[in-house]
């Protein structure tokens, strides 16, 4: 099995960090967004198992994140970094792609297919342990705090899992731990705490979730965490019952990182899902 390669391209002025592996229909993988995040972070196991699967996989780093710009727009940092991304698709000239979003990735995917202008050219869609409203609770302080030492990065990963296994993993925590060691990637990441005195909430955290679901045109699957800390209990079913065409997979004993938490069943789910509402939809 080959393995995935790194190339950078130049968007919108920005430095942008591409991960691909593989060739036949476009599949984007979009990252989370917690310290260290980054598409090798995330999506590392299953670059190569999409590739060999025969679809073609892109990953980049979202901007802020990653080998990608260190850049945050505070007047607007939600829309910028998703107005990146929409440029840096169409600079790929990928066509109609699937796009899986993990956290983060699946708040901004879903927000940008719901757009009565959909900023991604979605063909099919998966949200995992993405979209809904993001509560400011004790897990989310705990991810915030982040002190740049590998024992601060096995925090972040034992309040968002819900087994210790990635956590224990000294050679993992100590590889997510230089990742997040990347001039200018506390900086972005810390940014998202950031509010003015006497104002409820950050940009993304604490504030109304104001996505119109029932706008999301594209076949949609939806992963979720039974134990996802992250997020408010049963978050998952208003989602299903707000996105018109959807599957839903809630998986036990499994918090905010379902494809490092049980890889060989997200893989086997990803992978059935795209098959049939992705792969077929194009023949």
């Amino acid at each position: 099995m080959s393995t995935y390669t790194s190339r950078t391209l130049i968007v919108d002025g920005m430095k942008t960090n591409i991960i691909e592996q593989g060739s036949g229909p476009s599949v984007v993988l979009l990252h989370s967004g917690e310290y260290g995040a980054c598409a090798e972070g995330s999506w590392s196991g299953i670059i190569p198992e999409l590739a060999e699967a025969g679809y073609h996989v892109v990953a980049p780093d979202w901007l802020g994140f990653g080998q990608t710009d260190k850049v945050i727009d505070f007047a607007d940092p939600t829309g910028r970094r998703m107005r990146h991304m929409a440029a840096t698709i169409k600079a790929l000239d990928l066509g109609p792609a699937a796009f899986v979003g993990n956290s983060m990735g699946g708040t901004y995917l879903a927000k940008a297919i719901a757009s009565p202008t959909p900023l991604f050219d979605a063909a099919a869609a998966v949200l995992v342990s993405g979209g809904g409203f993001v509560p400011d609770n004790e897990a989310r302080k705990q991810i915030l705090e982040y002190d740049l030492t590998e024992e601060g990065m096995a925090r972040i990963l034992r309040a968002v899992t819900y087994h210790p296994t990635l956590a224990d993993d000294t050679e993992y925590i100590r590889w997510r731990h230089q990742l997040s060691l990347t001039p200018g990637a506390w900086q972005c990441a810390a940014s998202a705490r950031l509010r003015p005195p006497g104002v409820a909430g950050t940009v993304d955290i604490g504030k109304k979730d104001d996505t119109n679901y029932e706008q999301i045109a594209a076949p949609t699957l939806i992963i979720a965490g039974a134990n996802d800390p992250l997020r408010e209990e049963h978050y998952y079913d208003e989602l299903a019952q707000r996105i018109p065409d959807n599957e839903l997979l809630v998986y036990p004993e499994c918090g905010h990182l379902p494809q490092l938490e049980y890889p060989a069943r997200f893989h086997e789910d990803l992978l059935s899902f795209l098959d049939r509402k992705f792969r077929k939809g194009l023949e």
